[in-house]
């Protein structure tokens, strides 16, 4: 393999458009000579390019509505010949094929269309590229001598070593040849699961292939001595911390995104302002308002030592009032995701508080996208799928089954509860009380720990409030706990096969207890 291999002859022919012409000028400067086929050729034309027509080149003109057009000797011939072997040399000089230098392809936007709501079947199959993949595999295959370009994230640093060495190195070859068959692989792995009917929903597929691109390279993981890095799903089309904007503040580090990611899950569940404060991947915060700026500030009441170095997200656009709130003396803020952000808001979290210059502000989106239904969780060996836990039940499907009856007043702060409560670690306990978190009992091995954990938490506020359970009481001391703290209703699953002394023990006290028959582990 030669190092520089001089770029005299390039073949473009893409679907995506951007950055094209400047590429092709670039190319142009150079002494370039470009070949290109049908709306490729158009696009460079109009926008003052040079360009030789494929058809004209080959004595083959474009076929089956633009089907057949690169599909030829002459062009395959002029990727595949290998420079430095007389006799590939003398077979393209025999049959006057060119050689060519770069290839620039990217596919049709297959997954795109796909995933469009109301693509037909037809459409989609029409969006499998059968010419493009072929031209990136042999210009990768050769990439001794070819150099092959897949996505405009690629053009300046090939513009760059054309400039300075007139030409492409071979470090770059072997770089943008792994970039393009992963580019193929994940096309063609998109393709099989649409052919063979892969929906999420029924039946998991029988194999489960994964095409991730990194996106960047983290300071480190959980820990300063583990390397990490965040890698982009494509086929992820909801708001998400991956695809967020960063509008101010330092590098993201792994456990910010964990949190962030944890806290968006959190506010996407509720249908009024909602705000989330995250601490170690679990809940010490939590509310909701016909206000943001008042839900903001029930959220942070909920564990105000937890709550510093924190960070937060919201279901709706942070306004000037909730910025305010976040920059007073005393509060420390990791990070902040949010749907998006106000200029005041964004203006007074950016220059008022100590933390100013660091604070991350992460803007998602819409957050009414849909979600993917599966989670994906790898272990030693493989990966563990499952559907999301994302159903939640009815009131209308719960039942109180003790004598005592839940007030009409508390129904509020049940279902806030209930909901919460799916987000915690287990063994997960929650009290709520005015629709906020004021207690979190979690990830602990015993149930009535976590129950003690939660009220220790509360303090004074647990009397009058309402627990949530993750999961069933195997014994009723969690209740006497719960009785001794003042906690006035009770939400959980049931199905223990003491249910009937948990549902005694709650009458005992007149605590009403509500059973779901739905259970909400979370490890």
């Amino acid at each position: 393999m030669t190092d520089v291999v001089p770029i005299r002859t390039a073949i473009i022919s893409v679907s995506d458009k951007l950055g094209l012409a400047d590429l092709a000028a670039g190319l142009q400067a150079a002494g370039v000579e470009i070949y290109s086929t049908g709306g490729t050729r158009r696009h460079l034309e109009q926008s003052g390019i040079d360009v030789l027509d494929v058809a004209e080149y080959t004595g083959f003109p474009e076929m089956l509505d633009g089907r057949v057009k690169t599909l030829h000797p002459k062009i395959f011939g002029g990727i595949l010949a290998i420079r430095d072997r007389d006799d590939h040399m003398d077979a393209i000089e025999e049959h006057g094929i060119v050689p060519f230098d770069l290839v620039v392809v990217n596919l049709y936007p297959f997954a795109a269309t796909a995933s469009r709501p109301g693509a037909t079947r037809e459409e989609c199959v029409e969006q499998i590229d059968i010419g493009g993949p072929s031209l990136v595999r042999a210009a990768a295959k050769n990439h001794g001598d070819v150099a092959v370009a897949t996505s405009p994230e690629q053009y300046g640093e090939i513009l760059a070593q054309l400039d300075q060495t007139k030409g492409t190195t071979i470090e770059l070859r072997e770089q943008l040849a792994a970039e393009a068959f992963d580019h193929t692989a994940g096309y063609d792995r998109a393709i099989a699961d649409f052919m063979r009917g892969d929906t999420i929903g029924g039946e998991f597929p029988t194999s489960l292939n994964l095409s991730l691109r990194r996106k960047t390279q983290l300071r480190y993981g959980e820990n300063p001595h583990q390397r990490a890095a965040v890698y982009v799903d494509p086929t992820d089309r909801s708001a998400n911390l991956v695809s967020a904007r960063q509008i101010s503040g330092k590098e993201l580090s792994y456990n910010n995104l964990l949190d962030l990611d944890s806290a968006l899950e959190i506010v996407r569940g509720f249908g009024s302002p909602a705000v989330s404060v995250m601490k170690h991947n679990n809940p010490c915060g939590a509310a909701t308002d016909s206000s943001l700026a008042v839900a903001c500030q029930k959220a942070l009441d909920g564990d105000p030592l937890s709550a510093f170095g924190s960070v937060i997200g919201f279901n709706r656009t942070v306004d000037r009032a909730t910025a305010e709130l976040l920059c007073e003396p005393g509060l420390f803020i990791e990070a902040i995701v949010a749907p998006d952000f106000q200029a005041e808001a964004v203006g007074l979290l950016t220059t008022k508080p100590r933390w100013s210059e660091n604070v991350r502000l992460m803007q998602v989106g819409r957050l009414d996208l849909p979600q993917s239904p599966i989670q994906r969780r790898f272990i030693s060996g493989g990966m563990l799928v499952q559907d999301a836990d994302r159903m939640t039940s009815s009131p209308l499907q719960w039942k109180t089954v003790t004598k005592t009856k839940v007030d009409d007043d508390l129904w509020d702060d049940i279902a806030f509860a209930w909901e919460m409560v799916r987000h915690v670690k287990s063994n997960a306990i929650v009290l709520a009380k005015d629709t906020s978190l004021i207690g979190v009992g979690a990830g602990q091995m015993s149930r009535v720990d976590s129950v003690e954990i939660s009220i220790d938490k509360a303090g004074d506020r647990a009397d009058g409030s309402v627990l949530a359970s993750d999961a069933f009481f195997p014994f009723p001391d969690s209740i006497e706990a719960a009785a001794d703290a003042g906690v006035i209703a009770i939400i959980q699953p049931g199905g223990s096969r003491r249910d009937n002394e948990v549902i005694e023990a709650c009458d005992k006290h007149e605590i009403p207890l509500v059973l779901t028959g739905r259970r909400h582990f979370k490890h």
